[in-house]
């Protein structure tokens, strides 16, 4: 008896502590949902000019002696005054960085679309506008949002760059292609102008063990291919039209956006690094995107201006359980939908 009433009182501390976390858990995802209606984002605005100085007087400082130390202090207090009749004279042209790293979803469009609408209450036809991109691609509806975005700077008729350091292929050479100018370092890759979309099928499995699949559609091509249904020939013909249809579609982008390049010779899939696509015109300029700021640092105020959404601990709880989830099924069930991706 005596055992069993430990036994007892063990596991009512068990189940206490079982309900315990599970009420922490739930209270905790209803604050992250509710932190996610009521919270607001918010510009950091960094002067990068003043950034580049900090790294080259900290540099100096510790590699000059005392009398370099004070020539530089000399030449530092003459070069200010001269800046500050420049100052009253003319206001320089303003450099705006933006930045925009692609996943499958082009999920970063969400503060690309304040960023951008932002930078365009401001800007003037003296300025300009780079965007800092790395992309691989992804879905085709989410790409076409992004490059619908950067479509809203050229419609303005600013000057408008985007610099590539690693990759814009597929739906990011996409984006690309509403630019002025391109700009990719030597290694970037650039290109992948094509439509890709795949799924598994395991009707025979099924069938095997007589399990059976209805599918009902309202409309003959609702449903082209299946993962658990038996596939037909029309409906792949049909599959297979679509995903034309969304390649011609993508190179028609390309033909109006940058009308240089010779769109039947390179959508083919391919990719090209940075110092073949500028033979093919696919880029404007070899060059990577900290050579490209560097180069307007005396010339022009560069901002770099980026959309934060500041998130609290239970959003930071919710957001971790949700990538734990995203990791575990997202590329699952990305190969389990009949979604098309430029690739």
């Amino acid at each position: 008896m005596e055992y069993l009433a430990e036994y007892g009182l063990f596991l009512a501390k068990v189940v206490t502590f079982v309900v315990a976390l599970l009420i922490i858990i739930v209270a905790a995802a209803a604050m992250g949902q509710k932190s996610k209606k009521i919270s607001k984002g918010h510009l950091e605005i960094k002067k990068l000019n003043e950034h580049y100085q900090h790294l080259k007087d900290d540099l100096q400082h510790a590699t000059l002696d005392k009398e370099g130390l004070k020539q530089l202090a000399k030449e530092k207090k003459k070069a200010d005054k001269e800046k500050k009749k420049d100052k009253e004279k003319q206001v320089k042209p303003r450099l705006y960085v933006l930045d925009f790293h692609g996943d499958m979803k082009a999920s970063a469009v969400k503060s690309l679309r304040e960023e951008i609408t932002a930078v365009l209450s401001v800007i003037t036809d003296k300025d300009e506008v780079l965007l800092k991109l790395e992309s691989a691609g992804g879905m085709v509806h989410a790409y076409g949002l992004a490059a619908s975005q950067l479509q809203r700077i050229r419609d303005r008729g600013i000057n408008f760059t985007i610099a590539v350091d690693k990759v814009a292929a597929s739906g990011g050479y996409m984006m690309a292609c509403t630019a002025n100018q391109i700009v990719a370092a030597p290694f970037a890759v650039i290109g992948s102008i094509g439509v890709m979309a795949q799924l598994p099928n395991i009707n025979k499995l099924l069938k095997k063990h007589d399990v059976d699949i209805e599918l009902h559609t309202a409309g003959e091509f609702k449903r082209t291919l299946t993962v658990l249904g038996e596939n037909t020939e029309k409906g792949r013909d049909k599959f297979k039209q679509d995903i034309q249809d969304t390649h011609e579609l993508f190179k028609e982008f390309i033909k109006e956006e940058r009308e240089q390049v010779n769109v039947e010779e390179v959508a083919t899939g391919e990719i090209w690094y940075g110092r073949q696509a500028i033979e093919k015109n696919l880029i404007d300029l070899v060059m990577t995107s900290d050579e490209y700021i560097y180069s307007r640092v005396d010339s022009s105020d560069i901002i770099q201006v980026s959309y934060e959404v500041k998130k609290g601990m239970a959003s930071k709880l919710g957001l971790a359980a949700e990538t734990t989830l995203d990791n575990a099924f997202g590329k699952i069930w990305e190969r389990l939908s009949q979604d098309r991706y430029f690739s």
